[in-house]
């Protein structure tokens, strides 16, 4: 057996002998900037993407500014599943196409299958001639047309 002094006699000595810090503003400080992140984030999706409404016109404006220009595939990446489901490419123009230059000139919120909608009314040429179409737009992975009736 050795003898001798030994360079650790004792126990270590205890790294924290103190009263523990209070650190409650720390957790109110980070749970507060989180829900005001949160709140940003929600406030400049608003600001950069638009509210349902200028989303929905925008889709209507490009759905049919596509099919009047002869745009098939542009216009068909547009529609919602149902429609897909309905309808083959080169049958989109036939069910949504009318004569003259297409202009968006309002929107209406609705309700289409229990989820919240847009029905943007469409007008197709100019003068007393002119037919108006309502386009049903939804948020279906995107905002998506999913219908047209007349007037």
């Amino acid at each position: 057996m050795t003898t001798g002094p030994f360079l650790y006699d004792d126990d270590p000595a205890p790294l924290h002998t103190g009263e523990p810090r209070q650190r409650k503003g720390l957790l109110v400080a980070l749970f507060g900037s989180t829900a005001l992140i949160a709140v940003l984030m929600v406030g400049g999706i608003l600001f950069f993407r638009g509210s349902g409404e200028e989303q929905s016109r925008e889709v209507a404006t490009v759905f049919t500014a596509a099919l009047s220009q002869g745009d098939v595939e542009t216009a068909y990446e547009l529609i919602c599943d149902d429609e897909r489901a309905r309808l083959l490419p080169d049958e989109l123009a036939d069910a949504y196409l009318q004569a003259g230059t297409p202009t968006v000139v309002g929107a209406q919120e609705t309700e289409y299958e229990d989820g919240p909608a847009q029905r943007i009314a469409v007008r197709w040429g100019e003068g007393a001639g002119a037919v108006t179409t309502q386009v049903l737009v939804v948020p279906e992975g995107g905002t998506k047309v999913c219908g047209t009736s007349l007037g």
